[in-house]
């Protein structure tokens, strides 16, 4: 696009691309609207829609740094993807609140002496080399009985009572990068 001084195509891989990135995200500032529906209609081929122009230049500055560092994981776009079917059905969507654990992170829990230990990844959870898409299945298969699979690994606790549970001497979490 000559008139907004944004180089066209592809970033570069490496320091070189993300410097290009950074080029090119800050030149939306003074991009005129003109310039920025043009720039829209490049990046997402498509008609831009009417939004204001703050909205516009934030959309598309998601939409170059999309391109160079990738979209939205497996796990986010299915979850997008329930809070829109909740949604559209009026079912209640819940709280934001709960605790959101990154793919590579490791969960420990003890459970009558012995000690367990979960793997979350992109598409879920992995548990005695077996994947699993939640923690409850989890915590069924250690327990034989139905738990909330983030209570029973330590991830939310009620807030009033100290945890009982059977004997067990610890729950709790810890990085793989640790």
């Amino acid at each position: 696009m000559a008139e907004a001084h944004l180089p066209e195509g592809k970033a570069t891989t490496g320091a070189g691309g993300d410097l290009e990135v950074a080029r090119r995200l800050e030149a939306l500032r003074d991009l005129s609207p003109d310039e920025l529906r043009k720039e829209w209609r490049r990046l997402y081929r498509s008609q831009p829609p009417r939004l204001s122009r703050d909205l516009l230049v934030r959309a598309i500055a998601y939409r170059m740094q999309e391109l160079r560092y990738g979209g939205l994981s497996k796990a986010t776009s299915r979850k997008l993807a329930a809070l829109v079917r909740a949604r559209v059905s009026d079912d209640d969507i819940g709280s934001a609140d709960t605790q959101r654990i990154r793919a590579g992170a490791r969960l420990v829990r003890e459970w009558r002496g012995r000690t367990h230990t979960i793997q979350v990844t992109e598409d879920g959870f992995e548990y005695d080399g077996r994947p699993y898409s939640s923690l409850s299945k989890i915590a069924h298969a250690i327990t034989g009985a139905h738990w909330s699979g983030p209570r029973f690994f330590g991830l939310n606790r009620k807030p009033t009572a100290s945890p009982q549970d059977s004997g067990d001497v610890s729950a709790g979490r810890e990085d793989a990068n640790d």
